[in-house]
């Protein structure tokens, strides 16, 4: 008899990103017309765990939305059971509640032989196995908000001789959300600053370029289209390959509005403002998971 847990994903927490991830997994098996292109290992089942009902109701209709090939289920305040059903678990929890979560009755041994992903910021490889030391694999990941609209800049970390099927698992599956990269965990907190802060700090940034819209005139909902859609072309040229400076130089004709506006800017010190940022957001990011530095 097949183990029923077998390529069996719970999602502890299911909030925004777990519930952008969880549907972009349906979506790429759904519309897969290929199914040897899909790793052996993707799971083919998911259990969602929730603090409350609404949540719960929330997710299906979400999932009712769209064209769900594979069955999801609901469990409200049941982590254990969730766990128990897995062959692997993610978890989308806040920072702050992992020790919780993963410390409360059976659940180190229910992670016995599992494997364990982590979206959770600032939480290391370490402290996750010293909390599942049974667990088979361990994987830090940072994606972003952008999840929702299948645009997230992952960061994938994982543990030290992790089996390839189960680093192969989960490139697939943030794969189906964006973009993933794989680095060493010494990076994912400046990760975390770039990816996971990074949408708030270009939302700023398209702000404060349609804020110089309307103080020229512009009507506030085109010029907040204008200066998004710029931004999402300009990183669609930087991704196919064009580096930044060699963009803004292309732009920048001698006397012109251009290297007017960029010479304000860098009166303005924008460019260091804008690196610092960076750097307090890592700074912070390392603290998340209550490391002591």
């Amino acid at each position: 008899m097949s183990d029923p847990s077998a390529n069996t994903l719970t999602i502890l927490g299911c909030g925004t990103l777990g519930t952008a991830i969880l549907c972009g997994i349906q979506d790429a098996l759904s519309s897969s017309s290929d199914a040897s292109s899909i790793p052996a290992s993707i799971p083919s089942r998911f259990i969602a765990c929730v603090q409350r009902a609404s949540s719960g109701a929330r997710i299906e209709a979400v999932l009712a939305v769209g064209a769900s090939c594979a069955p999801t289920q609901i469990l409200v305040n049941d982590n254990l059971a969730g766990i128990r059903a897995s062959s692997a678990v993610l978890l989308g929890c806040k920072p702050y509640m992992v020790g919780a979560i993963l410390s409360a009755p059976g659940v180190a041994e229910a992670l016995s032989g599992k494997l364990l992903v982590s979206i959770c910021a600032g939480v290391t490889i370490g402290q996750l196995h010293e909390l599942a030391p049974k667990a088979r694999g361990v994987v830090r990941v940072m994606p972003n908000t952008a999840a929702k609209v299948r645009e997230s800049m992952t960061v994938i970390a994982p543990q030290m001789g992790l089996p390839e099927e189960d680093l192969e698992m989960v490139q697939w599956v943030f794969s189906q959300i964006g973009r993933c990269l794989v680095l060493e965990e010494k990076h994912m907190d400046v990760a975390t600053a770039l990816c996971g802060s990074g949408p708030a700090f270009y939302a700023l940034f398209v702000e404060a370029m349609a804020d110089g819209g309307v103080l020229m005139g512009v009507p506030r909902q085109a010029a907040v289209e204008m200066a998004a859609q710029t931004m999402r072309g300009t990183a669609a040229m930087i991704l196919e390959g064009q580096h930044p400076a060699i963009i803004r130089e292309q732009v920048s004709t001698p006397g012109g509005c251009t290297i007017a506006g960029l010479t304000r800017m860098e009166d303005g010190n924008v460019r260091s403002v804008i690196a610092r940022a960076i750097e307090e957001a890592t700074n912070v990011a390392g603290g998340l998971g209550g490391k002591k530095k």
